[in-house]
């Protein structure tokens, strides 16, 4: 997922929107009909990125993210984003409307990691674990 703090901040939302677009040859008016209406931001999406709250600027990186298709989708703790409503949102964007794609995803939330996980990989000292069976990994994570 996009990291928020690649934006320019001089730059207005759309702006980044254009520029993100660019990079990914991806059209920016459909990407930015898509963030208009996804990210809630409404007048400040025109306005420079560095007067968002954190919180705006992870809306904004979650809305480009979801409007580029990718084939896999890398999540690290993003769908933290925002309030109820939002996160709903994000998880209705990201794990229904992209269950037909690859998914690596960081978390400590282990619900998350059972819901929308098959396999679990645990790092420690260096070294990665991977486990088929999630309850075991469990178990171990918790003893860590």
């Amino acid at each position: 997922m996009a990291f928020g703090g690649a934006f320019q901040g001089s730059l207005t939302g759309a702006d980044n929107v254009r520029f993100v677009s660019r990079v990914y040859d991806v059209d920016y008016k459909t990407a930015l009909v898509f963030v208009e209406s996804f990210a809630e931001l409404g007048k400040y999406l025109y306005e420079p990125v560095r007067v968002y709250s954190s919180g705006m600027r992870a809306k904004l990186a979650f809305a480009i993210s979801m409007a580029i298709d990718f084939d896999c989708y890398l999540i690290d703790e993003v769908t933290s984003v925002g309030d109820a409503t939002f996160k709903r949102k994000c998880q209705e964007e990201l794990f229904e409307e992209r269950a037909d794609r690859a998914l690596v995803m960081v978390s400590h939330e282990l619900n998350n990691i059972k819901q929308h996980c098959d396999k679990v990989a645990i790092l420690q000292a260096g070294e990665l674990t991977v486990y088929e069976d999630m309850d075991e990994a469990f178990e171990i994570y918790k003893k860590l």
